[in-house]
């Protein structure tokens, strides 16, 4: 077996050693990454905040007994990451609500940071609505900027079967945004002008 080299191994070894400006150096190193992971993954600020915390409150308690060497620390801590999500992804379909979920408004935006806004929100919400699967190994590619093989690993799956993910998820993502794609005349497909 081959050992993996892992950028964070010294740092985690600190940490676990209750060095206090090792586990801040982590913190400012991983935090960032993890909420934005969160964040693709559920669509709630609060909710990423909340798994993002617990995620590096399980980094800090499993640093004195990681092993290095078996994979990198990363790695394990957006798995982690990404099981706290699916946590809240079950639970959430498991409560039913009395009213639909409010719905982005899709008018044309007034001026181009409106648009900018409202075109991400469009995103996120295609996002969301992409089978989890899919929308892990978009967001662990495209947003973490994971390589295929590190998604794939993480993921449990072939590169080959990511390579399948992305691209269905990625066919799914052009239909739902078909209507934001620029026209050779440099309008919208949509737009009325």
């Amino acid at each position: 077996m081959v050992a993996v080299v892992d950028p964070d191994e010294d740092l985690v070894r600190r940490v676990g050693l209750g060095d206090p400006a090792a586990s801040q150096a982590l913190v400012e190193r991983k935090l960032p990454r993890i909420l934005a992971l969160a964040q693709r993954m559920l669509g709630d600020a609060a909710e990423a905040e909340d798994v993002a915390q617990e995620a590096m409150l399980k980094a800090w308690r499993q640093a004195p007994t990681w092993q290095a060497g078996k994979a990198k620390f990363d790695t394990w801590l957006h798995r982690v990451a990404l099981n706290l999500c699916y946590d809240r992804l079950r639970r959430r379909r498991e409560i039913p609500t009395d009213a639909p979920p409010d719905r982005p408004d899709e008018g044309p935006a007034p001026d181009r940071g409106l648009l900018a806004a409202e075109t991400g929100r469009r995103v996120d919400a295609a996002l969301a609505r992409l089978p989890e699967r899919q929308r892990e190994a978009i967001v662990l590619c495209h947003y973490q900027e994971l390589t295929n093989i590190e998604a794939a690993a993480l993921m449990e799956v072939s590169v080959e079967a990511l390579e399948s993910l992305l691209s269905r998820g990625r066919r799914a993502l052009r239909a739902a945004l078909a209507d934001l794609s620029p026209r050779s005349d440099g309008r919208r497909a949509g737009d009325g002008r």
